[in-house]
């Protein structure tokens, strides 16, 4: 298992690192640290992460789901990766990790986190580090800024809703589309419509890229598009029509049997985006922000709360469907005119800047992209030792015992 010696008798230590990747953080595991995936494994990361009470006051979570999250990473054997990346989310007072999704802030920090470990030798100035991720079986491709043998964490990239600025690792995001359906479009349409149990008809498009994604329009759900999270979490008839919605969506895309039971049969997928045409707000440090400075304005709900700033895997689906005509995402956006390969996403806490630039070709996925990317900065924070009650590891032996009888 690779777990180093105890501290006492009564807690077990396990060596990790904690990072943050984009605007999120997490714990980033070597994998032969941690017990093979199984119920072992689920049962060491609730434990250290704190996986039952809403604060994680005993684990190592911060109690926001940006701050609840983990990587776990080895060397591939697949000839078109060099590193094996499994994403998991310890979702607060929940008690349970999900591995169905993919996290790009979090991915962000894979390529660092595998120089640094020794996984893959530095190339100055700029390692690409081949991720397979093991949630979607898509590579990413991190650009990842070295020298002298270490990754860099200096430079200018300035990411909304990080203090200060860092050396910019680039995402390569091209070969994740239909990440879990196979399909950029999973129902075969730019536009669905998805009638609620009260009667109310809501416009959507479903994309799969980097994760499913469903996208609202913001008016369709009475809301003008600024609103930023602690808003939207307070407004529990949003929230309430957002579920729904969120899981007939599921349930469209062939992630859940049925929509009421999407929070159990597919917990994470498919994230919820509104959206709106862009406009001046003010973000959730009051800045202003100037319409010009945006293509869109988006609000990301995962787990039924709004996302502090943009998941990176919502900003890629956000960036492709913005390409496809007749989308919702495509309807709201300012034209871009001459074909620009950026769109720049208003969020509560600025604006992020992707790349997207799509291809006239198809294939049986849909639509393709000759670019899709972006920028992020990554930062450890701390190497380790993490300590967890032995009997959280005991605890899963003896329901081994009792089910062998």
């Amino acid at each position: 298992m690779g777990m180093t010696v105890m501290a006492n008798p009564e807690q077990d230590a396990v060596r990790c690192t904690l990072m943050r990747g984009g605007t999120s953080k997490g714990l980033y595991f070597k994998a032969d640290n941690l017990p093979p995936a199984g119920a072992a494994r689920d049962a060491l990361l609730k434990a250290l992460i704190g996986s039952e009470d809403l604060l994680q006051i005993d684990g190592l979570g911060g109690s926001r789901l940006v701050t609840a999250k983990l990587a776990i990473v080895a060397r591939s054997e697949r000839p078109d990766a060099d590193v094996d990346y499994t994403y998991g989310i310890v979702p607060p007072g929940r008690g349970l990790v999900v591995y169905t999704s993919n996290c790009g802030n979090i991915s962000a920090g894979v390529g660092p986190f595998a120089i640094d470990e020794g996984l893959v030798p530095a190339r100055e100035p700029v390692t690409e580090v081949r991720i397979f991720n093991t949630n979607t079986r898509k590579i990413l491709i991190a650009h990842v800024p070295v020298a002298d043998g270490r990754v860099r964490v200096k430079g200018a990239s300035a990411i909304p809703g990080v203090p200060g600025t860092g050396a910019e690792i680039f995402m390569d995001y091209r070969a994740t589309t239909g990440a879990k359906t196979g399909h950029v479009l999973p129902t075969g349409h730019p536009l669905d419509q998805v009638v609620l149990e009260d009667g109310r008809a809501i416009r959507t498009t479903m994309g799969d890229v980097a994760n499913p994604c469903v996208f609202v329009p913001a008016a369709d759900l009475g809301l003008g598009g600024s609103e930023l999270p602690d808003e939207i979490n307070a407004n529990e008839p949003v929230i309430a029509a957002l579920r729904e919605l969120r899981g007939k969506a599921a349930q469209r895309m062939g992630l859940a049997a049925d929509w009421r039971q999407a929070e159990i049969q597919s917990p994470a997928l498919p994230l919820v985006v509104l959206v709106a045409p862009p406009a001046a707000y003010a973000d959730s440090q009051q800045r202003p922000i100037a319409a010009g400075a945006m293509d869109l304005r988006a609000r990301l709900i995962f787990y039924n709360r709004c996302h502090e700033s943009m998941a990176g895997t919502g900003s890629m689906c956000t960036a492709a469907m913005s390409r496809i005509p007749g989308t919702v995402v495509h309807a709201v956006m300012r034209p871009t005119g001459g074909g620009a390969d950026t769109l720049r996403i208003g969020h509560p806490l600025g604006v992020m800047e992707v790349v997207v630039r799509a291809s006239p070709e198809a294939d049986a996925a849909g639509p393709r992209f000759e670019r899709l990317g972006f920028g992020r900065t990554a930062r450890r924070l701390m190497d380790g030792i993490a300590y967890v009650p032995r009997s959280t590891l005991a605890a899963v032996d003896v329901e081994r015992v009792q089910e062998a009888m």
